[in-house]
């Protein structure tokens, strides 16, 4: 069993680590969930030997999944909450498995590198944990409704009722609906080369003149680090936040990093207050 253990571990951690990671927006509790997965597996294995492996991890992941997904609505957290950040390269989806059941590709509803977008993350937060699994195995996935009910252990009616109450709590996304695309990535760098270029110089128009009057600024410290309460909204407010934080610390590098599927730049600091973070993330 060991050998066989290690064997459907090469071959389908990506795939349970793209599903985790999509349930819950970290990259820590992914990794945590794929592992608990394959302990799991060694621990207490499937009864039938003689059948693949690979649905029995995915319903394993999805329930150790949710069940993290419960707790964290449990928790009390500080500030507003944003999905931990994976780099994605810009040419190829950030991960999974080669071909499934002969497909060559994943492409659902939702594409594999527009379901990393923050935008997407954060939409799925409407969800319940059932409806979100639901959702991922239909249209990211693309499951059938016999595979997404084997897997979540419903009726088939119920996946059709759970996918249908899903797909209405993401209309709102839909409606604003922007997939990555080449040219989307291009002027995202483009805006934030002059943001940041703007934050540089103490430009207060310049950065006034690049932001939405609406324009929403969240920060997330995971509870560690300094960041703002709760969102920031309108554009002299967002400007005036950004233009006090932009110089804090010292030995400061910035390098541009393509982040769940868009353009974004990472800040390393030498030296910053207590409290701070030294590495920060900017997208937009």
């Amino acid at each position: 069993m060991t050998v066989a253990l290690d064997r459907a571990f090469a071959e389908h951690r990506r795939l349970l680590w793209s599903l985790s990671y999509r349930m819950t927006g970290s990259a820590a509790d992914a990794d945590d969930i794929v592992q608990d997965t394959f302990v799991r597996a060694m621990e207490h294995p499937p009864a039938r030997t003689d059948e693949p492996l690979r649905p029995w991890l995915v319903k394993v992941a999805l329930n150790l999944s949710r069940d993290h997904l419960r707790g964290r609505k449990r928790r009390e957290y500080v500030g507003p909450w944003l999905p931990s950040p994976v780099e994605t390269n810009e040419d190829a989806p950030p991960a999974h498995e080669p071909s499934i059941d002969g497909r060559d590709t994943l492409e659902g509803r939702y594409g594999l590198i527009e379901s990393v977008t923050f935008a997407f993350l954060l939409a799925l937060e409407r969800l319940t944990p059932r409806q979100r699994a639901v959702l991922l195995l239909g249209d990211v996935f693309e499951y059938s409704v016999k595979e997404t009910a084997d897997a979540i252990e419903l009726s088939e009616a119920n996946v059709k009722t759970t996918h249908h109450r899903a797909r209405q709590a993401m209309a709102s996304y839909d409606r604003d609906r922007h997939p990555p695309t080449s040219a989307m990535t291009e002027a995202t760098q483009r805006a934030l080369g002059q943001f940041l270029q703007c934050l540089e110089t103490n430009d207060v128009a310049g950065v006034e003149a690049l932001l939405a009057e609406d324009v929403r600024a969240l920060t997330d410290g995971g509870g560690e680090f300094r960041s703002a309460l709760r969102p920031i909204v309108g554009r002299d407010k967002v400007t005036r936040f950004f233009l006090a934080i932009a110089h804090i610390g010292q030995g400061i590098r910035a390098r541009s990093v393509m982040l769940n599927g868009l353009p974004a730049v990472l800040f390393d600091a030498t030296t910053v207050p207590a409290g701070v973070a030294a590495r920060n993330v900017v997208q937009v």
